[in-house]
């Protein structure tokens, strides 16, 4: 698989579909569960209606990636490797980051400490 896999840090700054790369763009679920929880945790009626439109929007304009063995296996290898280093990191940005290596993605963050952990562990970043 090629392509580029868009972090949700993109996704919540609004990238336009149009400019990731077309139909080789991709989400992970963990994405799509993040933003769900934005949804959960909104208390204005109107910002969850938005985040609700935006959730729905990236769903049916992105393809969502599944965790699924071949990334969990890279999960284990860059959690190994984050933690000889001395790193912390949350279990969602290691199991984006996970997904990209697994299906061969360039990963797209705009968290610059996650673009780090990728190419630490050889997986290509673009960040910003």
């Amino acid at each position: 698989m090629s392509g580029v896999l868009l972090d949700t840090s993109v996704v919540i700054a609004g990238i336009d579909p149009g400019d990731a790369d077309g139909p080789t763009a991709a989400i992970s679920v963990i994405t799509l569960g993040e933003l769900r929880a934005g949804v959960l945790l909104a208390r204005d009626p109107t910002i969850r209606a938005e985040r609700q439109a935006r959730l729905a929007a990236i769903h049916s304009a992105f393809m969502p990636l599944c965790v699924d063995e071949p990334v969990t296996e890279r999960y284990a290898e860059i959690l190994a490797a984050a933690r000889r280093q001395g790193r912390t990191t949350k279990a969602t940005d290691l199991l984006i980051v996970a997904t990209a290596a697994a299906t061969g993605r360039v990963l797209w963050t705009r968290d610059l400490r996650q673009a780090r952990l990728a190419q630490a562990s050889g997986i290509a970043a673009r960040a910003g």
